[in-house]
């Protein structure tokens, strides 16, 4: 079985003993289930008889999300697997869902049918809209299309539908969690994955991150700017960082006067003389150089624990 919360930070980890069962397949269920697995939960994932299609998307993430899950596969079509299903909610306390309403509906997983045959089991419904719209198709490209995250010169880099939902999905699901424990029943959420767009884009709607804003381009302090070698962030926002900036680098806090500093140095020799300064500052990185840099530091931690301990 599970492994679930072997590694909490706290100790006991918090939702251990909580039995979750998740139906959910492609990136937001998973991502959620995988939360909750990490918090302690033991969960148990039922695939279609094809699997997940994120298995073949993208193999090594699957298999980071679903470490420490028990995984078994079922034709909900089929009355033999429906049955086997029916026995395993006997004993959960969450339902994890990310199927469309209506199809739920036709398996007899509505949750006024759950509800009835399971009245001790919560459950947390991602759908692609909120109501009426709920079974309206999508995808995070279509939702981020909708609310103004995305731009037409490029495939979004991160999706941000999927993990805002997830992070949804994980709120409510301890939610849920919390209110049966305090006695008022087992209960129902739907997570709408369009709805955390819209919330993701509330700066941009507010203008705080749109051109211009504050965050937009608006504050030389808060910014990009490109090094001898790569570009740097700048995070400046703050008047005691900024005001330490402007002094360290000896100018007046014009734009292009920081350019042309920035313009001076690499990347990387902005992010080291920046630390000994405590300002906030980073080496714009990709993806891989993230990773090496990761382990670089894991490799560094473990060196100085090593030499703790022989002190």
């Amino acid at each position: 079985m599970s492994t679930a919360g072997a590694e909490w930070e706290g100790g006991d980890p918090p939702l251990r003993g909580v039995q979750v069962l998740t139906l959910a397949v492609n990136l937001p269920g998973p991502v959620a289930a995988s939360r909750l697995c990490a918090m302690g939960a033991s969960v148990i994932k039922v695939e279609p008889p094809g699997g997940d299609p994120l298995a073949l998307m993208c193999p090594s993430y699957y298999r980071d999300l679903s470490a420490g899950q028990e995984v078994v596969r079922l034709d909900l079509k089929d009355q033999k697997d429906r049955v086997s299903l029916d026995d395993a909610l006997e004993g959960m306390d969450l339902l994890l869902t990310a199927s469309r309403p209506a199809a739920l509906g036709r398996l007899g997983l509505s949750w006024p049918e759950l509800h009835v045959s399971f009245p001790r089991l919560c459950q947390v419904a991602i759908a692609g809209h909120p109501p009426p719209n709920e079974d309206a198709p999508g995808h995070d490209l279509t939702y981020q299309a909708r609310f103004g995250t995305l731009s037409p010169q490029g495939m979004p880099p991160v999706l941000v539908a999927d993990l805002a939902g997830a992070e949804r999905a994980v709120s409510a699901a301890l939610a849920l969690l919390f209110a049966r424990e305090r006695g008022q029943g087992a209960g129902y959420e739907q997570v709408a994955l369009s709805e955390a767009v819209r919330f993701f884009a509330e700066p941009l709607r507010q203008g705080l991150t749109a051109p211009g804003g504050i965050l937009g381009n608006g504050f030389p302090g808060y910014g990009l700017y490109r090094g001898r070698e790569g570009h740097v962030a700048l995070g400046a926002l703050e008047p005691h960082f900024w005001e330490r900036l402007l002094q360290e680098l000896g100018v007046e806090g014009d734009r292009q006067d920081l350019g042309s500093i920035f313009e001076t140095k690499t990347a990387e020799q902005w992010e080291e003389w920046a630390a000994d300064r405590d300002l906030p500052l980073a080496a714009v990185r990709d993806v891989e150089q993230n990773e090496v840099d990761e382990t670089a530091s894991a490799s560094q931690r473990r060196r100085t624990s090593t030499r703790g301990e022989d002190e």
